[in-house]
């Protein structure tokens, strides 16, 4: 029997609310090569991204610029313009752009560091597995994520010395307002010292804490996030931040301020 329905009954019992997903991660798949372009793309769409490709590094730049990129899963070695030149150009954004996955068949620890000197999120050698690389993209997006909404339950602000470390937004003011830009594997690794101050912490527990995935805790990748980190930071008003103690780790030296 069909019931019926005046207008109030539907006003007054709407029935459950239905949430609407968030929209797909948009993924820019940057590489010369078009058979790889390809796989790649067709491998993320399978997985519930969307997925775009870039032939050069000027096409990447100019798909950035757009708008509408969340990730970049950029090739290393291109012709002209290539993957360091691509990354170099988009860290000097006012926004830094978007955050950066190098896929390179150049895994050598040499050629890791340097894609974390200008600025890459993560760095992984060809060959690798499918599970590994969608592991990694979900990763570098879930840290943006959570940086873009943090938790309940955490502060949103971290202050030191006149500085102003923003969670939610995930930016960092110098005590005079000005805005230093970081990389997301910077930012990451700083919050886990900030959240540790005048504590000495590991490499492995550095890694662990910040979820930066570049290596192994033996090799630069932590040295070199650090060493960054003190460009950026530390100058004659601040003082030493970040210490460096021995065959142990590093210690935050500041006191820290929950805001």
């Amino acid at each position: 029997m069909i019931q019926r329905h005046t207008r109030h009954d539907l006003v007054a019992n709407p029935g459950p609310i239905v949430r609407q997903p968030s929209p797909p991660a948009t993924i820019l798949v940057v590489d010369d090569d078009p058979a790889m372009r390809i796989l790649l793309a067709d491998l993320l769409r399978k997985n519930g991204f969307h997925a775009r490709g870039a032939a050069s590094g000027a096409e990447a730049c100019d798909d950035v610029a757009a708008g509408d990129v969340d990730l970049i899963l950029l090739d290393v070695m291109m012709p002209g313009m290539s993957g360091f030149d691509v990354c170099r150009a988009l860290r000097r954004d006012a926004d830094g752009g978007p955050p950066i996955i190098m896929v390179s068949a150049r895994g050598e620890e040499a050629d890791r560091v340097a894609g974390l000197e200008l600025g890459a999120d993560d760095y992984i050698a060809k060959p690798f597995a499918q599970s590994e690389l969608l592991a990694r993209v979900r990763a570098v997006l879930r840290r943006g994520a959570a940086g873009r909404a943090a938790g309940w339950g955490r502060p949103q602000r971290l202050t030191f010395l006149g500085w102003i470390v923003d969670l939610r937004r995930r930016e960092v003011f110098t005590p005079s307002g000005a805005r230093v830009d970081l990389s997301g594997a910077e930012f990451d690794l700083l919050v886990a010292l900030l959240e540790h101050p005048q504590r000495v912490i590991g490499r492995a527990a550095l890694l662990e804490m910040s979820r930066v995935r570049l290596g192994s805790p033996s090799d630069r990748s932590v040295d070199v996030l650090i060493s960054r980190l003190r460009r950026k930071l530390e100058g004659e008003d601040t003082g030493e931040l970040i210490r460096t103690v021995r065959g142990a780790g590093y210690m935050f030296v500041p006191d820290v301020e929950q805001v």
